[in-house]
């Protein structure tokens, strides 16, 4: 144990016996990498503000944290470190330092019992998917080209107009109804905006031939910390408390008191003991990136009906990754593979030695991710994990990735919440909801699940430091921070809510 984990521990320890916090102070809520961002800028650019973070669980960086089995750490979901916007790229090289390591990028899609490189690389794709097969997807996308969906509503109708049909049913359809579960029509386009907004099939076959390229899904290298992810957000969480400020585990913020205008404090539950008890902690402004739904379900007094009908109309996409331990080193060379034929109920194949050699302790060994997307109470998510380690066993086999026996250890982590839905119903509802909390004088929600927005680590953490800079005098919109805008423009500070912010530099 570290002396800043010993910090936090004894923090936390100590018996609480009347309400904690005074005003001037912020509470956070979550500590993943969006609520140890805001810690992390408001210790920064105001070190006599007095800060706690409020984490639910033993472990800080949500989904992604890294978690260990017998010595071997893993990444729960693939986390590439890239971004465009300097602040961001910045703040993880002044955290992780040298332990940032850059790291090649290689990837294929599984489809049809065949493996295709990606990103595209066009004369292995036509090698792979036969010169009749490339005939066709190209007509399919000149079609769609000359005469496209009139609007686009769902994902589906978003592709098809980008990459034609075809391509669609090859190379998209399958594999994103088997991570979200429901069709590509119930997909609202909002989520390619946010994930897939600049990539179309002329920019992805321009760029397998000029090797340039502006879209984050073909980056051919990407940085990575060396003992994975949850290094980095455990590095944020040391320098935290190296401040002087307070980062809390196993503390589940159960109730939110408010007064319909201002948050005055919130209830805790310390789940880290046999016997849960609460406390309860003040504070002057609160920062969340908890769950929305939990967050309008804490609130006491409850918020108004139309807004938890809100709430319960949002929902998440869990998942669950399988770690398998083989008996040989580097059964392939990829960092990911994404298994598109739906005979296989795995979703995506993380080989973590190609992360990182540290991740894996045993030179002659390697370990596995098998990535599975369902919901909780579904048949997958509660089999034993003897069951679902030997299907991922037996799937790993089918692929032609590892040979028959040579799975010797295994183990399973669910991941509750990973993946805002964005459903039929979302919109309306996040509407709702966002109206409402913007009604508070001194509450801001970031991150993913915060805002029940699909993005990547550096919009999360874009958000949390907009919202610390917030607190301490500036005005930003942060439902306004776009991925894409934040990737092709400067950071900005300074401006003024709902109106183009003036840049600057630190």
């Amino acid at each position: 144990m570290t002396d800043s984990e010993e910090q936090v521990s004894v923090a936390w320890d100590a018996p609480t016996e009347r309400p904690e916090g005074s005003s001037g102070s912020v509470v956070i809520i979550g500590g993943g990498p969006a609520g140890l961002t805001a810690a992390y800028e408001l210790g920064k650019l105001n070190p006599a503000l007095k800060v706690t973070v409020l984490e639910g669980s033993n472990q800080v960086g949500g989904i992604a944290r890294t978690e260990e089995y017998k010595g071997y750490r893993f990444d729960i979901g693939g986390h590439r470190f890239f971004t465009k916007v300097k602040e961001v790229d910045d703040l993880w090289h002044e955290v992780c330092g040298e332990e940032f390591l850059l790291r090649p990028r290689m990837s294929r899609i599984y489809y049809r019992s065949k493996f295709y490189d990606y990103p595209l690389r066009p004369f292995n794709a036509l090698r792979t998917i036969g010169a009749y097969e490339t005939v066709r997807i190209a007509l399919s996308y000149v079609k769609w080209q000359v005469r496209p969906h009139p609007i686009e509503e769902n994902f589906e109708q978003w592709v098809m107009n980008r990459f034609g049909g075809r391509l669609f049913q090859h190379f998209f359809r399958t594999y994103t109804e088997k991570v979200w579960g429901i069709p590509c029509a119930e997909i609202r386009a909002d989520w390619a905006e946010q994930r897939i907004k600049n990539l179309s099939l002329k920019k992805a076959v321009l760029s397998a031939f000029t090797a340039k390229n502006d879209s984050t899904s073909l980056i051919e290298e990407f940085r990575y910390p060396r003992l994975g992810p949850g290094m980095m957000w455990e590095m944020f969480r040391d320098r935290i408390v190296e401040r002087g400020q307070t980062v809390r585990m196993n503390s589940e913020v159960v109730r939110i008191l408010n007064d319909g205008k201002k948050v005055s404090a919130v209830e805790v539950r310390e789940n880290g003991k046999a016997h849960p008890s609460t406390c309860v902690v003040e504070g002057s402004e609160f920062i969340s990136s908890m769950p929305l739904r939990d967050l309008v379900r804490a609130m006491d007094p409850s918020a108004p009906e139309s807004v938890k009908k809100a709430a319960e109309h949002l929902k998440y996409r869990d998942f669950l990754i399988v770690v398998l331990i083989l008996d040989h080193a580097d059964p392939f060379a990829d960092n990911w593979i994404y298994v598109h034929s739906p005979e296989q109920r795995v979703g995506r194949i993380q080989n973590f030695r190609a992360w990182s050699p540290d991740l894996v302790p045993e030179p002659g060994k390697s370990s596995i991710g098998m990535e599975y997307f369902c919901d909780t109470g579904s048949e997958l998510w509660d089999s034993d994990d003897a069951h679902l380690i030997a299907l991922a066993t037996k799937e790993l086999e089918e692929l032609g990735l590892a040979r028959p026996g040579s799975v010797v250890d295994g183990t399973v982590i669910r991941q509750e919440k990973a993946y805002p839905v964005y459903d039929r119903d979302y919109r309306a509802a996040l509407a709702e909801i966002r109206a409402w909390i913007e009604g508070f004088e001194n509450l801001q929600v970031v991150g993913r699940n915060g805002m029940h927005r699909y993005n990547n680590q550096d919009h999360s953490m874009l958000t949390a430091m907009l919202a610390a800079r917030n607190i301490l005098g500036e005005s930003h919109d942060l439902w306004d921070v776009n991925v894409e805008r934040s990737y092709h423009e400067e950071f900005q500070v300074g401006g003024q809510r709902g109106e183009p912010a003036k840049a600057e530099r630190q």
